[in-house]
């Protein structure tokens, strides 16, 4: 890992060069340089600054879930401590995609004012106070707001990974998306695995359980900050073949892509899935006789498959033409662990949890797919808006469907058949979205 690391740094670095990076000067970055200093120098600052933004692509990405799964670990000792009502707590699990969805939309308003580093850097900002201040608010109301606050800086974060990916490594979309993706897999499953333990070893408090997140946000903020007076265009950074096949006239109309709408739909699916697995999953395993630890480890197991394999598909999607038959193996294990899971979900609990984690793993691929998608950072930020934030919305209804469908049914035949039909459209417009085609060119037929 660390050999292909090294070698990436020094193929960022000539990429860096490439498009289009003039040398830092004695004016522009290379402070304190003398006249005609060897190009070494100009090299080394380059190198650095690249590695920084991957130690903040890195940090940024394990802060993207604890705020959402460090609160599922406490969400009965805060219902307790809050006096919310069963309703309440309901809402407060379907507050995540609805605001991804909403604040999502600025994401790529705000890059272009103030340039992408700068509007991650806030977003870490954002989710350190929101962390750090809602479990010592007092009520329910202003515990709904500060964690909006914190998923305000996620949801923005959300939408311009992959832009900051492509302007930095726009010849290693599926390497740096991957080790995005894996890092973003680790903070899922660590914040659910230590939360309760940490707690406990904190005093057992549940507002000092959840504020401790907010000290890996604040580590978080400390690498963009580089990048908050760094407000270039995204073309600055792109290669030159891509900056003469840039689209000179009105703005990207993102809608008119059907590559787009396929990609909104796989995401919001995908994501659809993914929160009926974390919400549900565990469930399912307790109702079939599983006892409650070894059901909260299954569900460990799923997320944690999402670690490696987020950093092998992504490198594997960008070196095919078309991405369909990665949706289609994935979308099979999601088919095979979902019949399992009717017909004997306690006889193969682990073989399921292991199906559905690699399932799962659609996520960086969707998120891949929107680099490939398009040609420029600008359209990278616009397609990643349209797709997240659209997604998110359609997530929104399935597992409160889910939950709705087995209070009614008294069973989990009529959800899982729920989850295993919803598959079968995921796999469809995912191959849409693979095709070989970029949103630029579809928008300006």
């Amino acid at each position: 890992m660390m050999s292909l690391m090294a070698t990436e740094e020094t193929r960022t670095t000539d990429t860096a060069t490439r498009t289009g990076d003039a040398p830092p000067t004695a004016s522009d970055g290379a402070a304190g340089a003398p006249h005609g200093a060897p190009k070494a120098v100009a090299g080394a600052t380059r190198a650095w600054g690249t590695r920084l933004v991957v130690v903040g692509i890195v940090l940024a990405a394990l802060n993207l879930r604890p705020a959402i799964t460090s609160l599922g670990a406490l969400l009965e000792e805060v219902r307790d401590g809050l006096g919310m009502s069963g309703s309440v707590a309901g809402l407060l699990t379907s507050v995540p995609p609805l605001c991804f969805a909403v604040f999502g939309v600025m994401a790529p308003r705000l890059a272009r004012r103030f340039g992408p580093g700068a509007v991650v850097c806030a977003g870490m900002v954002a989710i350190t106070a929101g962390l750090a201040v809602r479990p010592y608010v007092g009520g329910t109301a202003g515990f709904l707001a500060a964690s909006a606050l914190a998923l305000m800086g996620i949801a923005v974060s959300n939408v311009l990974m992959p832009v900051i990916v492509k302007r930095w490594f726009p010849d290693r979309v599926g390497s740096m998306t991957g080790l995005y993706s894996m890092a973003l897999a680790l903070g899922t499953s660590l914040a659910a695995a230590v939360t309760v333990p940490m707690t406990d070893a904190l005093g057992g408090s549940w507002r000092t359980g959840l504020a401790v997140w907010a000290a890996l946000a604040a580590a978080a903020v400390l690498p963009w900050l580089s990048q908050v007076r760094d407000r270039r265009t995204d073309s600055a950074r792109e290669p030159a073949h891509a900056a003469d096949q840039r689209p000179t006239a009105a703005p990207l109309r993102i809608t008119r892509s059907r590559t787009a709408w396929a990609l909104a739909v796989f995401f919001g699916l995908q994501a659809t899935a993914a929160y009926i697995t974390m919400g549900w999953m565990a469930q399912i395993f307790r109702d079939a006789g599983v006892p409650a630890g070894t059901a909260g480890l299954l569900l460990a197991v799923t997320m944690v498959m999402g670690v490696p394999l987020a950093f092998v598909i992504p490198r594997l999607a960008t070196r095919l033409p078309r991405q369909g038959p990665i949706v289609l193996a994935l979308g099979a294990c999601g088919l095979a662990g979902y019949a399992g899971l009717y017909l004997a979900p306690a006889g193969g609990a682990w073989a399921w949890a292991l199906l559905l984690g690699i399932a799962n793993c659609a996520f960086p691929l969707a998120l891949t797919m929107v680099g490939m998608r398009a040609r420029t950072g600008t359209g990278v930020a616009q397609l990643s808006a349209f797709a997240q934030s659209t997604g998110y919305l359609i997530s929104i209804p399935g597992p409160l469907l889910v939950g709705v469908l087995y209070q009614h049914s008294g069973g989990w035949g009529l959800p899982i058949a729920l989850m295993a039909g919803l598959m079968i459209p995921q796999m469809a417009v995912g191959v849409l979205a693979g095709r070989n085609r970029t949103v630029e060119d579809e928008a300006a037929r």
